[in-house]
């Protein structure tokens, strides 16, 4: 009996030590770009502009979008780009009256030649589809997308000019930022989630050679994204796997997140949809993982970060139901070797450490969009962080438990444009 219970100890000490160094990698691709100050650079938005050589095709997918898809094409309308080196097409689904009415409208209050609708079929349906008929309109030199509640930099356009015609690149994955930081409690962490995704780990992925793009503000060379036949419509995170598949394809990815240039996003209104949102990405990278294409990476470094990276929602699922049981067994087990006790302690001080990082994390936010620090937040931020990591535990196991069932239909994240005004 004795013998056992060592065994189980060393089992359940094991999984903690795993737990521990999951944790301990996730702290340091957050803190990536601030670990030498000459990374800052990879950062900074060109501050001479190129002359505008480069012409754009702006894709604008939305479904059910009326409150917010007006402001958004004018926004992007308004980019300081010559008119004739862009091109914008909205993409509408046919039983999508209110949207296509609402497009229409400002269609014909533009009366811009270079503003086009595209209305596709809802046979096919799903965003992955209507890009791709996009694409087969496009025309220019880069392809980019920007999502219906999008608020785009108004010289994002002469940014990317200036980085393709500067650098030798492929792809520029740009900053998004979600902006609401304050209007619910768990809009805190989901806001600096997007920040130090985008700002630092995306850099730590390129440098690997293992980049899994955000959903908008990537921008590809038109002629690249037609050889790699366009986006995978049959998974929930077209975005993620076309990250992976350019990386197969080696292609020379920039990261750019400069905080005045991000487009401007929201949070999920409700935590109903939060939680559909994070189903559906979590689903997205289990059907990239099982897939199998992130196989085909040329290093085992970069295929063993693409598992990390599929399996990181479960992988965080697991770590917040072993932080209680931990705590536990450090306080109340026995253990055999004082060691022990010792390791069972680690994941509880990740998880103090990773609330320290996003204390900081939310005094820069703060501080580079030129809002107010308040203590209240950061107390409401230190309050809410354990409750967000079961939010998103939920949507990891929801995700598993969908994609079990076989189901895969779109649940859509519905946009109220809280970002705007802000």
């Amino acid at each position: 009996m004795q013998n056992i219970k060592l065994i189980l100890e060393y089992i359940y000490v094991g999984v903690l030590l795993l737990v521990t160094l999951q944790a301990l990698f996730n702290i340091r691709i957050l803190l990536y770009i601030w670990e030498e100050p000459q990374k800052a650079w990879l950062n900074s938005a060109p501050t001479v502009y190129r002359e505008p050589r480069l012409s754009f095709t702006i894709l604008l997918p939305a479904y059910h979008e009326e409150d917010v898809f007006a402001y958004t094409l004018q926004k992007v309308y308004d980019l300081n780009y010559p008119k004739k080196l862009v091109q914008v097409i909205a993409l509408l689904r046919e039983h999508d009256t209110g949207t296509i009415k609402v497009a229409q409208e400002k269609l014909n209050q533009l009366r811009a030649p270079n503003v086009q609708l595209l209305v596709t079929s809802d046979k096919h349906g799903g965003k992955p589809h209507q890009l791709n008929l996009g694409l087969r309109m496009a025309k220019g030199d880069i392809v980019t997308i920007f999502d219906a509640e999008d608020e785009p930099h108004p010289d994002i356009l002469q940014v990317i000019n200036t980085t393709f015609l500067n650098e030798s690149v492929d792809v520029v994955q740009s900053g998004v930022q979600l902006m609401n930081h304050n209007t619910k409690w768990f809009c805190f962490l989901n806001v600096l989630e997007y920040f130090f995704w985008f700002k630092s780990a995306l850099h730590f992925f390129a440098r690997c050679g293992m980049t899994p793009l955000g959903g908008n503000t990537v921008f590809v060379k038109r002629e690249l994204m037609q050889q790699l036949g366009g986006w995978d419509h049959t998974t929930l995170t077209e975005d993620a796997d076309l990250g992976i598949r350019l990386c197969i394809a080696k292609s020379k990815v920039r990261i750019l997140y400069d905080d005045a240039f991000v487009t401007k996003e929201e949070t999920p209104n409700t935590i109903e949809q939060f939680i559909k949102q994070r189903t559906r990405w979590n689903q997205g990278f289990i059907q990239i993982l099982f897939a199998g294409r992130w196989m085909q990476l040329e290093k085992f470094s970069q295929k063993m970060l693409a598992l990390y990276v599929l399996i990181q929602p479960e992988l965080q699922a697991l770590f917040t139901i072993l932080l209680p049981i931990g705590i536990l067994a450090a306080f109340f087990l026995p253990f055999e070797q004082p060691w022990m006790a010792v390791v069972s302690w680690l994941p509880m001080f990740c998880f103090v450490f990773l609330m320290i990082i996003s204390l900081a994390g939310l005094h820069e936010f703060v501080k580079v969009h030129h809002r107010q620090w308040k203590w209240r937040e950061a107390f409401v931020l230190l309050l809410a962080f354990l409750p967000y990591q079961f939010l998103l535990d939920i949507g990891a196991v929801r995700a598993v438990w969908r994609q079990l069932r076989g189901s895969s239909n779109w649940e859509k994240t519905a946009h109220v444009g809280q970002h705007r005004g802000q």
